[in-house]
């Protein structure tokens, strides 16, 4: 279970604030999770209060990330929820606030304009990491600046999840885009750079489960989230970079 992936249903949408090893038969395992849908706390038609329906979505933006994973706070998540969705609605020329539930991310992302919008970028990448066994990552860039990367252990890990990091980075550069102007490419250094300088920050470590520690690394302009397994002898599975 990945940090940053959206939960629907239940009594409110939630976000996962840290990355989860579920083993079989685990029984019940505690996880940090943020409401991404304010003033709800009943069950939606169709769905039910006991349980989560689906996590096919990751939250879109940046800010949002920074706010559940590294300021932890509920009001900041809220905040930036709604900021995400006024950007969209602007950008798009159209309200993507859904009328069953007006705060809900979930829904806001699943508007038809917005999945019909992102599916120009989706199309066109999907397939740049297909034959290519050795890949374990990417970096992205929005209007021209180096926003946020994600590294896996495994290139079967990250092949996985690479369909649902696509489309959360869609909607985020779609939410993000700044109509007639244009901007230089982000180049090979300037990514370089920024996974560097969030390598070198000082780091700090809290035990997220008896199996799992995450260590923080921060500096001014960057932050790195990095999953560990214990029982791999503190091997990373998970290293999130975000340019602040």
């Amino acid at each position: 279970m990945q940090s940053a992936d959206i939960v629907k249903g239940g009594q409110q949408d939630r976000v996962l604030a840290v990355d989860l090893i579920v083993p079989p038969k685990s029984g019940r395992l505690p996880i940090a999770a943020f409401c991404v849908e304010s003033g709800r706390w009943n069950k939606r038609e169709g769905e039910k209060a006991e349980v989560f329906a689906s996590s096919a979505e990751v939250i879109v933006t940046k800010d949002l990330k920074l706010a559940a994973k590294s300021a932890q706070s509920q009001g900041a998540v809220w905040k930036n929820v709604s900021v995400a969705q006024d950007k969209l609605s602007e950008n798009l020329s159209t309200r993507v606030n859904s009328s069953v539930s007006e705060s809900s991310l979930q829904l806001a992302v699943e508007n038809k304009k917005v999945q019909e919008t992102a599916a120009g970028y989706t199309t066109a990448l999907a397939d740049v990491i297909k034959g290519k066994h050795d890949v374990i990552g990417y970096v992205f860039a929005i209007n021209g600046s180096v926003n946020s990367a994600d590294v896996y252990a495994s290139s079967e890990l990250f092949k996985k999840l690479w369909p649902k990091l696509l489309k959360a980075n869609a909607i985020e550069a779609i939410a993000e885009l700044q109509k007639n102007l244009k901007f230089e490419p982000a180049t090979d250094d300037h990514v370089m750079t920024f996974l560097a300088e969030a390598e070198r920050s000082k780091a700090s470590e809290k035990e997220v489960t008896e199996r799992i520690d995450l260590v923080t690394r921060e500096d001014d302009n960057n932050i790195l989230f990095e999953t560990r397994d214990r029982r791999h002898k503190g091997a990373w599975i998970h290293r999130n970079y975000i340019r602040k």
